[in-house]
């Protein structure tokens, strides 16, 4: 594959179409019509949308979850770490939730599910966007006996107070469903991001736990790792970013599910008290 490079022809086309009013989504799918790959494409959006001339925030180095072994809570249930990297910071978890929690955390969700939102840059707020095609609901935060138990079991296996988080949010993925390419931060360059950190601040990592294994396809991958996870019922994929930044290297999405669904429960971290 001939390596694909973001030129300084291509930052003025995204700056110039950014400020014509055209939407980051419809530039990425411009580009990837014109073939480029689409982690490529989201790492010149991210890049070119900066204003010109200015530098990436000097932002310190959040503290993020380490410490990542093997596992056990009070009630035995044991937590493997099947294979780690440092760069970006990925640990694929085996048997982070039980069968029987798995099941549970669907039944509980499937009622309330609807069309999947995105945060919306310039407001803060969400909308439905045609990059994310699941179905999703959140839990309040300790919402239900089930949820207490598995952010107790997050809180101590990623020695990161529960209230730093957001609560549980579970998505269905149906045949055809997917995610493209993604950064979970909130762009500081972003108008509406103020308001978002001011619920305790920015997001510093995310665990997606999945509760089902499709019958294909809808693995987690990672453009700039070459990294794809699959979706394995009970296994989860944790990854952290200590700053706002592209260079983090968690650029991720969710491929296509081809047969089958998926189901997952993600749980973003914040850098503070999550109200």
């Amino acid at each position: 594959m001939v390596d694909q490079l973001v030129t300084p022809a291509l930052l003025r086309w995204i700056r110039e179409q950014t400020e014509a009013g055209q939407p980051p989504l419809a530039l990425q799918e411009a580009m990837e019509r014109s073939g480029w790959e689409p982690g490529v494409a989201a790492r010149a959006l991210a890049e070119g949308m900066r204003p010109e001339g200015a530098m990436p925030r000097a932002l310190p180095e959040l503290c993020v979850p380490e410490g990542l072994s093997q596992w056990e809570d009070q009630g035995g249930h044991a937590v493997q770490v099947l294979a780690s990297l440092q760069h970006p910071r990925v640990a694929i978890l085996g048997q982070m939730l039980s069968p029987a929690e798995c099941a549970a955390l669907i039944d509980e969700a499937r009622p309330r599910l609807s069309r999947s939102e995105t945060v919306v840059n310039e407001t803060g707020g969400s909308e439905v966007n045609r990059a994310r095609t699941s179905q999703g609901m959140f839990f309040q935060r300790g919402e239900t006996p089930l949820c207490r138990r598995i952010e107790a079991r997050i809180a101590a296996l990623l020695g990161w107070p529960v209230d730093h988080g957001e609560g549980l949010q579970v998505l269905r993925y149906a045949p055809g469903a997917e995610y493209k390419a993604h950064y979970d931060y909130f762009d500081p360059d972003h108008a509406g991001t103020s308001s978002i950190l001011r619920r305790g601040g920015q997001r510093v990592a995310t665990l997606v736990m999945y509760l089902n294994t499709p019958e294909e396809g809808g693995a987690t991958v990672f453009p700039d790792a070459g990294l794809s996870v699959s979706a394995v019922a009970g296994q989860a994929v944790f990854f952290a970013y200590g700053s706002p930044e592209p260079s983090t290297g968690t650029l991720h999405g969710g491929a296509p599910v081809v047969r089958g669904e998926k189901w997952v429960a993600t749980k973003w971290l914040r850098e503070g008290h999550f109200e």
